[in-house]
């Protein structure tokens, strides 16, 4: 049964190194908000690729009518836009087929985090970009910070906005090359004043809500530390002594309760990128939340973060069981897991840990074990 079991992950992998060969190279721009420059440079290196005899077309550019931006699209072969009626009004989205069929060596497609028009066949635009890539066809693309789900509590407590457009972990996991677009606070505020960001009317408004020296300084602190990930895991895979060195590999323990365990799974996300390690996420369904008993919310709720906790990577384990930490226990014995992490309970810890049998149970065990016990809040 091992023998087989080799046998097969041997066929996988090299199944794997195939499609990966065939697949485009991805290159993503990162920048900390609007207005830092990832269109202007995106432009720049197309025109520096078609001086070197380079196929690149536009597929999708977003100017947002900046002149210095607008003018560096003179002279770059562009892709027509597919033409769609929504609402009465005549809209453009990529037109992935166009894209396909010319088969360009690069194409440039703007605006990742987009969400297409509805009708289209993808409901996301990064999901237009993996199929051009799975084509065949190298991308460049852009996205901000602030789009990436397993940040959006943080982006939400440092701005007071749950940005709704966002894109999986996944997707920055499948580029190439992640490169940020670096400005200072003073310079980024210094362009949206001289007019190069946002229309005048615009500009007193954006200074009060969204480009305040403080958020924009945490903001380059977070596009700073996850391209900086996106470098360490690159060495990590490209360098096979460095490879050897972490081997974790991580389980987050949910709950039906909807917030908290949005909190765990984004936390471990976020865990699982930085040490570029396999994660799985465990639900243990008791006796009191079987099909027929659970409610309809906690029901959907438990669909919503299953969905969420997939596009960001992990594995979902679902077990029936009325014994939680046995379970857990075993779970983590039989997938060699390394570190599981489980929300902060409600209650006072030191009350918990003294009164309920869960954690009195699972943290004796643990003490015993080389599994590290992460309790997120």
């Amino acid at each position: 049964m091992a023998l087989e079991n080799e046998k097969e992950n041997n066929v996988r992998h090299f199944l794997d190194l195939i499609q990966k060969s065939r697949r485009g190279k991805f290159k993503i721009y990162i920048g900390m908000s609007a207005g830092v420059g990832k269109t202007f440079r995106m432009l720049q290196e197309a025109h520096t690729l078609l001086h070197n005899g380079i196929d690149v077309k536009l597929g999708y550019i977003e100017t947002h009518q900046r002149k210095e931006t607008q003018a560096l699209i003179d002279g770059l072969p562009v892709i027509p836009r597919r033409k769609l009626f929504y609402k009465g009004k005549e809209l453009e989205e990529l037109d992935v087929q166009a894209v396909i069929n010319l088969r360009p060596e690069i194409v440039i497609i703007d605006e990742l985090a987009h969400s297409n028009i509805e009708g289209s066949k993808n409901e996301k635009r990064w999901q237009d970009v993996v199929e051009i890539l799975d084509a065949g066809i190298n991308v460049i693309s852009a996205v901000n910070i602030q789009h990436i789900e397993s940040l959006n509590n943080e982006i939400k407590r440092i701005t007071g906005i749950e940005v709704k457009e966002r894109i999986p972990d996944s997707v920055l996991q499948l580029a190439d090359e992640v490169v940020n677009i670096d400005l200072t606070a003073d310079e980024l505020i210094s362009r949206l004043k001289d007019g190069k960001i946002y229309t005048t009317d615009k500009i007193p408004l954006a200074l009060a809500n969204f480009f305040k020296s403080e958020q924009i300084l945490q903001l380059r602190e977070l596009a700073l530390k996850e391209v900086a990930s996106q470098v360490e895991r690159k060495v990590e895979i490209e360098v096979p002594q460095q490879a050897a060195i972490k081997h974790e590999k991580i389980l987050a323990c949910i709950s039906s309760n909807e917030k908290t365990a949005k909190n765990v799974i984004r936390k471990t996300a976020r865990l699982a990128s930085y040490y570029n390690s396999k994660w799985k996420v465990l639900y243990v369904q008791t006796h009191k939340e079987s099909n027929d008993k659970i409610p309809l919310d906690k029901q959907r709720h438990l669909i919503n973060n299953f969905k969420l906790a997939t596009e960001l990577g992990a594995e979902i384990v679902r077990v029936e069981s009325n014994n939680i930490s046995k379970t857990i226990l075993d779970i983590a014995a039989q997938k060699q897991i390394t570190t599981i992490c489980i929300g902060k309970p409600h209650l006072n810890l030191f009350r918990v840990i003294l009164s309920t049998s869960i954690f009195n149970e699972l943290l004796k065990k643990l003490s015993s074990s080389h599994i590290d016990l992460v309790i997120l809040s």
